[in-house]
């Protein structure tokens, strides 16, 4: 059920919104099927920006030049691309971090998590299989701030996503970790009111 969060989906874009950029309307079809693909999508792009170090003609040429979408789509998809790289400079998250508008869904699942924590019991029993991979984690980080508890989880899949799209060995106790967060993700997403 934990890799089932994370897994690629490939669904082609819908025609009656060629209003929105192609990854644009990816990442709105992310957002209303699940917060959590959605968070892993925009970390992705957040990222990239950062890889070509917001440099918009290497995105055009290496990037968005290869998409299967109409030269609109793709001046589109520029334009959204340029917005985000606006808002990640001007929140001054060039080197790391993540966009306020991404982040703030994080911290309402986070949010959701501590009510159910409460209010819940299915809930606190998942995550208290989750509970002993992120203190390690969170131990692990030494001085350095891993945020709340649901942020490391996401960090942790979004970690997991990233070794395996470039071949790394994954250590089998953070594979563990992971299916644990991602179930727990699972279950906030379905109590997740967008």
């Amino acid at each position: 059920m934990g890799r089932v969060f994370f897994q690629r989906t490939h669904q082609t874009e819908s025609r009656h919104q060629l209003t929105l950029s192609h990854v644009e309307s990816i990442a709105k079809q992310k957002f209303s099927e699940s917060i959590g693909e959605y968070l892993l999508y925009m970390y992705q792009m957040e990222d990239l920006i950062r890889s070509y170090q917001f440099n918009l003609p290497e995105i055009r040429h290496y990037v968005v030049s290869h998409y299967p979408i109409s030269d609109e789509e793709k001046e589109k998809t520029m334009e959204w691309f340029a917005d985000l790289c606006l808002q990640m400079k001007a929140e001054n998250i060039e080197q790391n971090g993540h966009l306020s508008t991404v982040q703030k869904h994080v911290d309402q699942l986070a949010d959701l998590h501590w009510r159910l924590l409460k209010s819940d019991r299915e809930y606190f029993d998942l995550y208290q299989h989750a509970k002993p991979h992120v203190i390690n984690l969170v131990l692990g980080a030494g001085s350095a701030d891993p945020g709340h508890e649901i942020q490391v989880c996401v960090h942790a899949v979004y970690g997991l996503l990233l070794c395996r799209l470039h071949g790394k060995q994954v250590p089998e106790s953070i594979i563990e970790a992971t299916a644990h967060f991602g179930k727990v993700l699972q279950y906030l997403d379905k109590a997740y009111i967008r």
